[in-house]
């Protein structure tokens, strides 16, 4: 019997790609990531910053040391238009950052108690029994700052956190209202079953990031892949979305004058039940491996 979803809520998650959990966090946890990200913001340090910024461009994806070194800091990337043409911040440095991360679910408190030390989010994992033995491997808070938040385009997890084979999920924590008007996420419902993982993000051996080309699944029918409507579910803070690795989604660009903070981390299949190489853009550290989800691994029907 699962612990804490439904059959019913298991069954959606599978048949559509993502599930929206309600109030997963109750307000007092909520507001604490909230303020505590808020805190980030104000510390930050715009001196000694390498101005890194974070788009989802193709062409033009961030590949700086300053990003690859992240997976075991706390670190801050910018959005795209925070930037003038002459390396200046266009506005104040707390409405500038797009994103904060990679590691605040190892070295924060607060972001490790309702990652690593959530009985909730263990119960969640073997409910869905995705996974025999997750670790998690990034977390990042997500400001979608007002009027310059950028639209991230229609993607996929294991795209940019690879295994083999493809494991990844994410869990999506609401700190704030999330609205048709300052970027709610959108899905493409049940195209994890029909959009194959044709690239992967990895390290170019010249140095930087781009997209390594896969083989395309013998048993993908291609032609699915563009059916059907995408779906935006708007949230309350404190909700949760969890996101197979494999569903198409996206978001806005945030028009409004309101930020859409969001925590988001990402779990993926350990050894030997998945292979983690070394061309990941992410990469463990002897000082920070990635992070056990559960205090043992789990069975799980082929």
């Amino acid at each position: 019997m699962p612990e804490y979803l439904s059959q019913e809520q298991i069954d959606t998650f599978y048949r559509n790609g993502y599930l929206v959990l309600p109030k997963f966090l109750d307000a007092k946890d909520t507001d604490a990531l909230l303020r505590r990200s808020h805190k980030y913001l104000e510390d930050f340090s715009v001196e000694d910053h390498p101005l890194t910024r974070f788009t989802t461009a193709e062409d033009n994806h961030v590949g700086d040391d300053y990003f690859l070194d992240s997976g075991d800091k706390i670190r801050y990337f910018l959005e795209e238009d925070a930037v003038d043409k002459d390396g200046k911040l266009t506005r104040d440095k707390t409405k500038a950052v797009n994103k904060i991360g990679h590691g605040l679910h190892e070295l924060d408190p607060l972001f490790r108690k309702v990652t690593l030390e959530n009985d909730r989010v263990k119960a969640v994992v073997r409910d869905l029994k995705v996974h025999h033995d997750p670790v998690a491997l990034q977390s990042m808070v997500i400001m979608k700052q007002p009027y310059i938040g950028g639209q991230v385009g229609e993607h996929n997890d294991s795209t940019f956190l690879y295994t083999d084979p493809p494991s990844a999920v994410g869990f999506w924590i609401a700190l704030e209202k999330c609205t048709a008007e300052n970027g709610a996420l959108s899905f493409l419902p049940g195209s994890h079953r029909t959009s194959p993982i044709t690239k992967r993000f990895v390290r170019l051996p010249q140095g930087g990031t781009g997209f390594e080309s896969l083989p395309i699944p013998t048993d993908i029918n291609e032609k699915a892949q563009f059916q059907g409507e995408y779906i935006m579910e708007t949230c309350e803070p404190g909700d949760l979305v969890i996101i197979h690795g494999a569903v198409l989604h996206k978001s806005e660009h945030n028009y409004s004058p309101n930020t859409r903070f969001a925590y988001t981390f990402h779990m993926i299949e350990s050894p030997p039940y998945a292979r983690y190489d070394t061309k990941n853009w992410l990469q463990p550290t002897e000082a920070m491996p990635f992070s056990h989800i559960l205090d043992s691994p789990q069975s799980v029907s082929a």
